[in-house]
């Protein structure tokens, strides 16, 4: 058995090790723990820097051996198909999650605990002309190993070599380097590991200090206007059918032009697109090479990756990023070795790889998948239960509010719940133009649009005409409306560069208004004509904006009686309403919400399940646009 204590070491050390990006980056590297019988080994699809102790598969180390035993298919599928067969009946019964194409090399080395890692600087060395001689000179007691296919090809070369060492210098090498892919690290325990590392680390970095080279990249911010230009437009020139492909956007750097190592090539292929972003380029480029581009290169301005998602965009930036780290310290050693096309082809079709991305990047579709949705107004209340929800069916989610710590903490509960980068944070005033127009450049930048925009955000002063000062008058207005308004601008103005054809999805407006936006609402006057405006608006913008494929609509809430709007002791709506009289006779908060509770058939206030439902038939319907739809429980009732 593989005691607790020794798996926790393993997870506490992945944990550490994978959260530097020097040395892990993606889902990239794997760890291991054995004891006589049993090897516990990191689960294909998950990261180190986060891994716990349920996602390592424990494996029959006997069983794994049994991939020795086999004569060596001639066909290289078959032999991935062998060497995943093999692997997938070690897993031990009650065991869950598919092991590490890497098992049976944890298996051959003798130490109790494996990390292996593709640390910068160690690939400096790995990808460099002269690494091997160099690997000889200042690592004696490594083993090196030529570049190989990854899979069952790698798994018998390294038996061999392993044996050949052992009988040739008399034991088992600690430290094995493997050319174009990375460094394995074993030790009885992990202080040794660490000490081994930290000799590899010390050694590299000195040889780097002596001709002047660093693995710092020198980044500006991406050139805004080049990124407003060409990242909306590339969203659906690269669409996967009518699902946009999101766009993330760097400073210019020199990407690399060619693969280095495997994971360089799963996470953002094997070469870049160095041109101008258009459909032209694009497809030249997918001629020439057989893929789409996920890494765009706009010299001196720009650098974009392009994915399915924020998340996969942000890696295959990383990959970019951590390959440029690299080739600049090869170098030290002779300059870059890339892979030759035939190493290059077997990683591009390599189900194994193929497979450790889908997991990475997220699970099953959803209603909602692909698609980036906006929601101002974020951080609390109605609009982070919409966030929520959004993230529920899928979508990318950007929680847009002045209170930018609070949107921080709501995308962090959202990305606890779900998966890394689900949702992110921009700060926003929707009333100040500028305010928004630099939240519009941040948008472009991370994703390079959006799909869905829910204005959501708003506020409440009630009062009675007769005593409501302008300062209050305007304060509703200026979000309620205007702020609307300015979200609607300059959103627009995104969606309509990525509307390039029929073939991609419609955009979606959508604003949260309220019932007060149907019906008067009594010494509210200033909050219930914002939001008469805010139907106005809607209807206008749905004239012109249909021909840009932006369908505009409302939602007509009911009283969300459970959220900060209302409730908040000393801000809130019922302590406001309490203190205006709105209530003949009410003498507490408790006698308001009762007498709003009763105006309700349904016999309770609004939920954001329940705006969510109609935000989903909204998006999803093809044939309205310039609707108000109202979700009151029956207390507003539409007649016409």
């Amino acid at each position: 058995m593989i005691s607790d204590s020794d798996l926790q070491t393993i997870v506490e050390a992945s944990n550490r090790y994978g959260s530097d990006t020097q040395y892990v980056f993606g889902g990239g590297g794997n760890t291991s723990v054995k004891s006589d019988e049993l090897l516990a080994i990191k689960a294909s699809g998950f990261e180190l820097g986060t891994i716990v102790a349920s996602q390592f598969v424990l494996m029959d180390r006997k069983a794994i051996q049994t991939v020795y035993d086999y004569e060596t298919p001639a066909d290289k599928h078959e032999r991935e198909a062998l060497i995943k067969d093999v692997m997938a009946a070690a897993v031990c019964k009650g065991s869950s999650g598919r092991p590490s194409v890497e098992a049976p090399l944890h298996e051959l080395i003798p130490e109790k605990f494996v990390i292996h890692t593709h640390s910068i600087l160690t690939n400096g060395m790995t990808c460099a002309k002269n690494g091997k001689s160099v690997c000889a000179e200042l690592f004696p007691k490594a083993m090196w190993v030529a570049y190989i296919d990854p899979g069952y090809t790698l798994a018998v070369e390294i038996q061999k070599l392993m044996k050949a060492f052992v009988e040739s210098e008399g034991y088992s090498p600690r430290v094995i380097i493997l050319e174009n892919h990375g460094i394995f690290v074993s030790g009885n325990t992990i202080e040794e590991i660490d000490a081994e590392y930290d000799n590899v680390m010390t050694t590299l970095q000195a040889e780097y200090d002596k001709v002047g080279l660093s693995m710092d990249l020198d980044l500006d911010e991406p050139c805004a206007d080049t990124v407003a230009e060409f990242a909306p437009a590339l969203r659906s020139i690269l669409a996967d059918g009518q699902l946009r492909k999101t766009i993330n956007s760097a400073g210019y750097f020199a990407v690399v032009d060619g693969p280095l190592t495997p994971d360089h090539i799963v996470y953002a292929k094997s070469y870049p697109m160095i041109a101008d972003a258009t459909a032209d380029n694009i497809a030249k480029f997918e001629a020439d090479k057989g893929y789409k581009p996920y890494i765009i290169v706009i010299e001196g301005k720009a650098v974009f990756s392009v994915e399915k998602n924020l998340k996969s965009a942000r890696l295959a930036m990383e990959s970019a990023k951590n390959a440029k780290q690299v080739e600049q310290l090869t170098h030290a050693f002779g300059g870059p070795q890339f892979l030759t096309d035939e190493q290059r082809i077997f990683i591009e079709e390599w189900e194994v790889e193929s497979y450790r991305k889908t997991l990475i990047e997220g699970g099953n579709e959803k209603r909602l998948q692909g698609k980036i949705a906006l929601i101002t107004g974020g951080a609390q209340g109605f609009g982070l239960g919409i966030a929520k929800g959004l993230a529920d069916n899928g979508a990318q989610v950007i929680i847009a509010d002045m209170n930018l710590d609070g949107a921080k903490k709501a995308a962090d509960e959202i990305n606890a719940a779900h998966a890394k980068d689900t949702a992110i944070a921009l700060e926003v005033n929707i009333a100040d133009e500028s305010s928004m127009e630099a939240m519009c450049t941040a948008l472009l930048k991370e994703t390079g649009g959006l799909d869905i925009l829910v204005a959501n955000a708003g506020v409440v002063r009630s009062g009675s005409v007769k005593e409501m000062e302008l300062k209050d008058f305007d304060f509703n207005t200026s979000v309620n409306y205007t702020g609307y308004f300015l979200s609607a601008k300059h959103l627009a103005r995104i969606m309509a560069k990525q509307y390039l054809c029929d073939n991609c999805d419609w955009c979606d407006i959508i604003q949260i208004n309220s019932k007060s936006g149907l019906e008067g609402s009594n010494k509210n006057a200033a909050y219930a004509g914002s939001k008469f405006g805010g139907i106005g608006l809607t209807q206008s913008f749905a004239l012109e904006l249909v021909e840009d494929h932006v369908k505009v609509n409302a939602v007509c809430p009911g009283n969300y009686l459970d959220g900060p709007l209302w409730s908040d002791p000393e801000k809130g709506v019922f302590i406001q309403y309490l203190k205006a009289g709105k209530v003949p006779g009410a003498k507490t908060v408790e006698d308001v919400r009762k007498a709003y509770e009763a105006k309700v058939p349904m016999n309770r206030g609004c939920l954001p399940e329940d705006v969510l439902k109609a935000i989903l038939y909204i998006v999803e319907q093809k044939y309205e646009t310039g609707q108000a739809v109202p979700v009151t429980g029956g207390q507003v009732m539409m007649s016409s």
